[in-house]
C-alpha cells in the first residue's frame, strides 16, 4: 500500500546555501531511512562531477545543488551513520561519484535494484519496478540531460525528485518479498559489501587507453604506436575543450586512422572525419600520425597467464553457478559474486573454515552453498 498524496502537490525544497544544507542534514538525521539519488554530467564534460543530490523523507523531497555549495561536509555524518538506512536504486555509480567528488564514506544501505536482482526480477530498472508495483509511469526524457546547466527547467526538477520520491515505498515492498523468500539476510550482506570501495588485493597492471580499443590486436606494432599517439592527442583535445573523449573522435575512427595512416586532410576526410572534425582537429591528428611514424614502438601490457588448475577451478565454479542460478531463477552472480569466484579459485580452500574466511562478508552464501562449492573445487 502506498502512503501517497499527489507527489507534485508540494514543490521539492532546493538547497544551495550552507545554512540550508546544515538544516537539511539535521532534518535527515531525524529519520530512520532516507531515499537518495544523484545526477552527473558525464555526457557533457571531460571530467564528470555530481551535479545534483536528491533526498526524500516520507513527507518531503529535497534537491541539493553541489555546484553552488562545493562542500558537502554537513552530510558526512548522515552518509556514514549506521543508524540511518540510505535507500538508493543502483547505488554503485552514485557511490563512486560521491566518493570521488566529496570523499564520503557509507554505511547501512538498501539498494532497490540489488534487491530486485536477488529476487530474480528480469526488469530491474526503476521505471519498470514502479510500473509493476504501483502502476506509475515514469518519464525517461531527462535521463541523458545536462545536469550541470543552471537554472534547471521545472520539468527536469520534477524528473529528479521523482527518482527518490517513491523509493521508500518500493523498498518496503521489496523487503517484504526478500523476507518471504528467505533472502533478507543475503541481501543485507550484499548491501553491506556495496558500501565498501572496490579494491583488488593485487591490482592488475592498468592497460593503456589504446589497448582498450577493440580491434587493436589486428594492428602492426607501428599501427598500435599510431593508435597510442591518436589516443593521447584526443585526450588533450578533450581536456582542452572540456568534452567527453567520445564526443571528440570515437574509437572506431581512431582505429581506422591508425590502420590507414592518412597523410593529408583529404585522406582524413576519406577515412571518415567530418568537415567540422577536420576543421577543429585535422592538424592535430596529422601531427600525431607524423610523430607515430618515428616514435618508439609501444608494447602491450604483459598479461600473466593463469595456470591450468586455476582456470579449471574458475570454469567449474562458473558452470555450477550457472546451473544453480537457473534452478533458483536468478542471475548467476546472485548465487556467487564474481570476486568470490576468483578468490575461491585462487585460494582453493579445502575446509568449511577456510571457505568461510574467504567469504566472511557473506555467511548466508557459505551456509547455503558452502558444501557444494567445496565439492566442486576439491581435486
Amino acid at each position: 500500500r502506498m502512503t501517497e498524496q499527489n507527489p507534485l502537490a508540494s514543490p521539492p525544497i532546493w538547497v544551495d546555501k550552507l545554512p540550508d544544507l546544515q538544516a537539511l542534514a539535521a532534518e535527515l538525521s531525524r529519520h530512520p531511512r532516507v531515499a537518495v539519488d544523484t545526477e552527473a554530467n558525464s555526457l557533457y564534460v571531460y571530467r564528470e562531477q555530481v551535479c545534483l543530490l536528491q533526498f526524500s523523507t516520507p513527507s518531503q523531497d529535497y534537491l541539493v545543488d553541489p555546484l553552488a555549495l562545493n562542500d558537502l561536509t554537513p552530510l558526512v555524518d548522515f552518509f556514514a551513520n549506521p543508524a540511518i538506512e540510505k535507500v538508493f536504486h543502483a547505488a554503485e555509480y552514485d557511490l563512486i561519484g560521491l566518493r570521488r567528488d566529496f570523499d564520503l564514506t557509507f554505511s547501512n544501505l538498501f539498494d532497490t535494484m540489488l534487491a530486485a536482482r536477488t529476487l530474480g526480477y528480469k526488469q530491474m530498472g526503476l521505471s519498470s519496478l514502479l510500473k509493476e508495483k504501483f502502476e506509475l509511469e515514469m518519464d525517461k526524457r531527462y535521463q541523458k540531460a545536462n545536469w550541470s546547466a543552471r537554472p534547471l527547467p521545472p520539468e527536469q526538477i520534477d524528473y529528479a525528485r521523482l527518482d527518490t520520491h517513491y523509493l521508500l515505498n518500493l523498498r518496503d515492498v521489496l523487503e517484504t518479498e526478500l523476507r518471504a523468500a528467505d533472502l533478507w539476510q543475503l541481501a543485507q550482506e550484499d548491501f553491506a559489501r556495496a558500501c565498501q570501495p572496490l579494491t583488488n588485493p593485487e591490482p592488475k597492471p592498468q592497460r593503456e587507453r589504446w589497448e582498450r580499443i577493440n580491434g587493436n590486436q589486428a594492428l602492426t606494432p607501428r599501427g598500435q604506436t599510431a593508435l597510442n599517439e591518436l589516443c593521447l592527442t584526443r585526450e588533450r583535445l578533450a581536456e582542452r575543450l572540456n568534452r567527453p573523449i567520445f564526443k571528440v573522435l570515437d574509437d572506431r575512427l581512431l582505429l581506422k586512422l591508425a590502420t590507414e595512416m592518412p597523410q593529408t586532410q583529404a585522406d582524413l576526410a576519406a577515412a571518415g572525419m567530418t568537415p567540422r572534425q577536420l576543421e577543429r582537429f585535422g592538424k592535430s591528428i596529422l601531427e600525431a600520425l607524423r610523430r607515430a611514424a618515428h616514435a618508439p614502438l609501444v608494447r602491450p601490457t604483459p598479461t600473466v597467464k593463469p595456470s591450468e588448475k586455476l582456470l579449471n577451478r574458475i570454469n567449474a565454479l562458473k558452470t555450477w553457478r550457472k546451473m544453480k542460478a537457473e534452478e533458483l531463477k536468478v542471475e548467476s552472480d546472485v548465487v556467487l559474486p564474481r570476486q568470490y569466484v576468483q578468490a575461491i579459485a585462487e585460494q582453493a580452500p579445502s575446509s568449511p573454515a577456510a571457505l568461510a574466511q574467504i567469504m566472511d562478508e557473506s555467511p548466508s552464501r557459505v551456509q547455503r552453498f558452502g558444501e557444494e562449492i567445496l565439492k566442486i573445487i576439491s581435486p
